[in-house]
């Protein structure tokens, strides 16, 4: 509840941003509630404080059908989101956090992987159009924990950090699964994997299948995703790539 178009509070921000940056030894900003106020002002903050990363987060309702599920377009979803970075800088530190990516991803790991795979072949959250402001993410304290306003659905969790730690963009880990839900060791073992690889925010993804109970992708040529329950995808997976690691309903080669 405060006033960003006064310029008295954009100078003590501004100020209180350096300090902590300077002094306090934070580098990047988060943005909540970023849709509360303009790109523009945000611009005004990024600027003037020079962090080498800024978030927003920008949630916004994704477009629903009759049956209440995520329509297979969500172009003017992303392309919000898209929006807000090009506004703040396009060429500087601003991201936004992927939520039509975790909105399409919360439906499709229940048997409808084929949302996976938009009608252009890419990835169908803004990771599809500009991976490298694209922040990913299968919960956060909203979404998730004690708020539970959005939660990926509970025992498919890993499915969604197979997907966003194998993928382009940006992908981040939600405290509470990695301290609290005994899924440390199976997602270490995906970051190892996404270090050793080289796969970074502008990574090339290729989508081989979407179907119902299969997504299966391969990332720079040197990593394979399966999501799903489907078994038999021997004869997908090019000669010489060996299974690394795996869970439930899913698998890295």
């Amino acid at each position: 509840d405060i006033d960003h178009l006064n310029p008295r509070v954009q100078k003590e921000l501004v100020e209180w941003l350096n300090w902590l940056r300077t002094d306090v030894g934070f580098d990047g900003w988060r943005f909540d509630f970023a849709k509360g106020y303009s790109a523009d002002v945000a611009k005004i903050y990024v600027d003037r404080s020079e962090p080498s990363f800024a978030v927003a987060e920008i949630w916004t309702s994704l477009a629903y059908g009759g049956d209440g599920k995520p329509n297979l377009n969500q172009d003017p979803h992303r392309q919000e989101l898209v929006n807000w970075v090009n506004k703040v800088g396009g060429s500087g530190p601003a991201t936004t956090f992927d939520f039509t990516t975790k909105g399409i991803l919360n439906v499709a790991v229940e048997g409808e992987l084929w949302r996976l795979c938009g009608t252009d072949g890419k990835a169908p959250g803004m990771i599809g159009w500009w991976p490298a402001k694209a922040v990913t993410f299968v919960d956060n304290h909203d979404t998730g924990s004690t708020q539970h306003m959005w939660p990926f659905p509970s025992d498919r969790v890993m499915q969604g950090y197979a997907y966003i730690l194998t993928h382009p963009g940006t992908p981040c880990i939600f405290y509470d699964h990695f301290f609290d839900w005994g899924l440390k060791e199976e997602i270490d073992r995906l970051v190892s994997i996404r270090t050793r690889q080289g796969i970074h925010s502008e990574s090339k993804l290729q989508i081989m299948e979407a179907d119902a109970d299969l997504y299966l992708a391969e990332i720079d040529g040197k990593v394979i995703v399966k999501l799903g329950p489907r078994y038999d995808v021997g004869h997908l997976i090019p000669e010489g790539f060996k299974v690394i690691a795996h869970g439930n309903d899913y698998a890295v080669w």
